[in-house]
């Protein structure tokens, strides 16, 4: 998908969260620099190959894009599309830790696994490497509805050990 398109998206779930009454969080109003404790894992993340969500596909992941600004704050952004459903996250990693990295921003899932489902929250998450796998999985799995969601955001697998 076209960057473009991306943040066109990204801009409309804002403004949706903004209208039910969410909003930025503390750290993208004011993001402190990123604190990495892991080259390994920046560069992981740096090198980040694609975003999924298990309802929508597994083997077509959808894009992500994770970039250091001259602050040295780091910024995440991904989205996935298919099967008539959406994933969009987008935040500030505030923290890259050994086989882990924080995110305070927002997570938007819509109409996967089936039409009308629409889950959206802003705050910290924890994305982890478990299992020597070559992604880190959101550590957070039944945060909407008590519905088991996969979120995964893969690095190349030469960067596993």
């Amino acid at each position: 998908m076209p960057l473009s398109r991306n943040r066109t998206f990204f801009a409309l779930v804002f403004s949706v969260g903004l209208a039910l009454g969410g909003g930025p969080s503390a750290a993208q109003d004011a993001p402190a620099a990123t604190t990495v404790s892991s080259e390994r894992d920046a560069q992981r993340l740096r090198t980040a190959q694609g975003i999924s969500l298990q309802w929508i596909d597994w083997d077509r992941r959808g894009d992500v894009h994770v970039a250091r600004g001259p602050d040295g704050v780091w910024r995440i952004n991904g989205v996935q599309r298919g099967n008539g459903g959406r994933l969009a996250v987008d935040g500030v990693i505030t923290e890259i830790g050994e086989d882990h990295f924080l995110m305070d921003g927002r997570i938007v899932i819509s109409n996967a696994p089936g039409r009308g489902r629409l889950c959206m929250e802003s705050k910290v998450w924890r994305f982890e490497v478990t299992q020597n796998r070559t992604y880190y999985r959101l550590r957070e799995f039944e945060w909407c509805d008590r519905l088991t969601d996969y979120i995964d955001i893969y690095f190349a697998p030469r960067l596993r050990a």
